[in-house]
């Protein structure tokens, strides 16, 4: 009896360590304002990887494939029905027309690449989870999403994919990369500073538009308990004596992310102190005060490829899809 005492103290003591974090991250997930759903957190499932030209762009296909991470399952769903539930989780279907046909396009495409680079047993190209409004919505979701409005929503988020379900965008003659994500910092990243791998038309452009964005700037403050146990996830042991000295000043990259910085005597990448701690965007900044971390983001997303609330201003200015395209994945084509 008292061994299973002993024993379920220390249950409930780990249980209590880890209870704020959790907390804090449900909070987040029901509180936070309605955004674009990209996080890369779905885009990209299968990293850029540079390859050669192919001979001739890759054929289409009339039927798409995703793994829902929330079942385990491989859903199957028609090309257009894929692309309609794909811009219908990333981009509010009141956006403007030409902004979301860039999305369409763009979400398009990357599934192509995602089926030409994909490794999966299950043959699935990409993962998406369309319960929780991730990747991609299928009807069932989509009705419950839109409720009352389905009908008027359905009628104008197809009239604008159809538009462009012929269009592709490719470069070297297959389908492109084409991540995309929120808000950035006001300048996308370049792929290598975030995936490793560098491709040509995945590099920094002009975002500046962003900065106007709703929450383009968000604070979240964790307790030094909460930081100390994220690091963990790290294999970094934090000394809870002195956490003013965990963080040390960041390497920027040429965007101003994040490249890496100094965390209890160990050099971290941005994008995997990110990643422990939930945050927003790998453009940061740290402060700590009184036995707490506050962490200012900017942007939202992992930064590269399109930026979803720069293509609502660009459309907003009069920029059409293809415009919107062309300054997101400099020097890629668009087949139409």
């Amino acid at each position: 009896m008292k061994k299973f005492f002993l024993l379920l103290c220390a249950a409930l003591l780990v249980l209590g360590s880890a209870l704020p974090l959790v907390s804090y991250r449900l909070t987040r997930a029901v509180l936070a304002p309605e955004m674009p759903a990209a996080s890369e957190d779905a885009v990209p499932s299968v990293p850029p990887a540079a390859s050669g030209a192919a001979e001739a762009p890759s054929a289409d296909s009339e039927t798409f494939r995703f793994e829902d991470s929330s079942t385990g399952q491989v859903v199957e769903l028609s090309r257009r029905d894929y692309v309609l539930g794909a811009v219908a989780a990333e981009m509010p279907v009141s956006w403007p027309d030409e902004a979301l046909k860039a999305q369409a396009v763009a979400a398009h495409t990357y599934a192509l690449y995602c089926r030409d680079h994909s490794a999966a047993e299950n043959g699935a190209w990409l993962t998406a989870d369309p319960a929780r409004r991730q990747g991609c919505l299928t009807e069932p979701v989509l009705r419950s999403y839109w409720g009352t409005a389905y009908d008027e929503n359905y009628a104008r988020l197809s009239s604008l994919v159809d538009e462009v379900l012929d269009d592709l965008l490719t470069y070297e003659n297959a389908p492109a990369c084409t991540s995309y994500f929120a808000i950035s910092n006001g300048r996308t990243e370049a792929s290598e500073n975030v995936w490793g791998s560098a491709l040509p038309y995945l590099v920094s452009v002009d975002s500046s538009t962003d900065l106007a964005a709703d929450n383009y700037e968000y604070t979240v403050t964790f307790s030094a308990e909460q930081v100390q146990q994220a690091l963990a996830g790290l294999g970094i042991s934090a000394d809870l004596a002195a956490p003013e000295s965990w963080f040390g000043p960041a390497e920027l990259t040429a965007a101003g992310y994040a490249k890496a910085l100094p965390v209890c005597g160990q050099i971290v990448s941005g994008t995997a102190l990110r990643r422990v701690l939930g945050l927003r965007s790998t453009c940061f900044t740290v402060q700590y005060q009184s036995g707490n971390f506050s962490f200012t983001t900017r942007g939202y997303g992992h930064g590269v490829g399109l930026s979803q609330w720069g293509a609502k201003a660009m459309a907003e200015q009069g920029a059409g899809y293809a415009d919107i395209l062309a300054h997101y994945y400099p020097g890629t084509q668009l087949l139409r």
